[in-house]
């Protein structure tokens, strides 16, 4: 449950701050608002969820967890299963709160591509010059880089961040990472908060594009 209701306030924190700001025509929000909203929820819902679950939020930190045997496979699974219940949930509530903006700016259409497209408020899409190869490079590098910051974070024998301000910092390295590869296809590292609002926006009208 933990686990779920941080997710959820992630995505919607963090995915309503990309609906601001495409919905408003950038008037009301910005790239850098977005990647500070998109720490501020990481941090946010990691205090939910910390003295509960340790708020992995992030199936790529419960794997590592694993890794580092950590927690079991059978933990591994549930922490997966409930982090993407909880960004599914959060995408609709998305969804919820801006259905009038999107219907409006949209024009009654929910589309994926072209200039009123709106799928791109709850997954990230590639940029048109990015190619297979450097979008694969380019997850794997950011993913890697936030892996390596939350390890160090936590590590105790490290330079250990007091454990009531890891959240805090964890939120400052999403948006380092955001700041400085955010550009190809808004870095998606966490596999839960890009594919299950992908999913709602498949079956909430977008349809299968949303997987092209």
């Amino acid at each position: 449950m933990a686990e779920s209701v941080g997710t959820l306030i992630l995505v919607l924190c963090g995915c309503g701050s990309v609906a601001q700001m495409e919905l408003s025509g950038f008037a009301k929000a910005q790239f850098l608002s977005v990647n500070i909203a998109f720490g501020f929820a990481v941090t946010a819902g990691s205090y939910v969820s910390a003295g509960v679950s340790g708020a992995h939020l992030n199936p790529a930190v419960s794997l590592a967890m694993f890794i580092l045997r950590k927690i079991t496979w059978r933990l591994l699974l549930v922490y997966c299963l409930a982090q993407f219940i909880g960004a599914l949930f959060g995408a609709g509530f998305v969804y919820l709160v801006y259905f009038d903006a999107l219907y409006v700016y949209g024009g009654g259409n929910w589309t994926v591509y072209g200039p009123q497209a709106t799928a791109g408020i709850f997954a990230s899409y590639p940029s048109e010059h990015l190619g297979a190869i450097n979008g694969i490079v380019d997850q794997i590098i950011a993913t890697a880089t936030l892996m390596i910051c939350i390890l160090a974070i936590i590590d105790r024998d490290n330079n250990s961040v007091p454990r009531g301000l890891q959240p805090i910092v964890v939120g400052i390295v999403v948006l380092l990472v955001g700041l400085s590869m955010g550009f190809n296809c808004g870095y998606p590292i966490n596999p839960a908060r890009d594919l299950a609002p992908r999913i709602f926006t498949a079956v909430a009208g977008w349809g299968s594009e949303v997987f092209r």
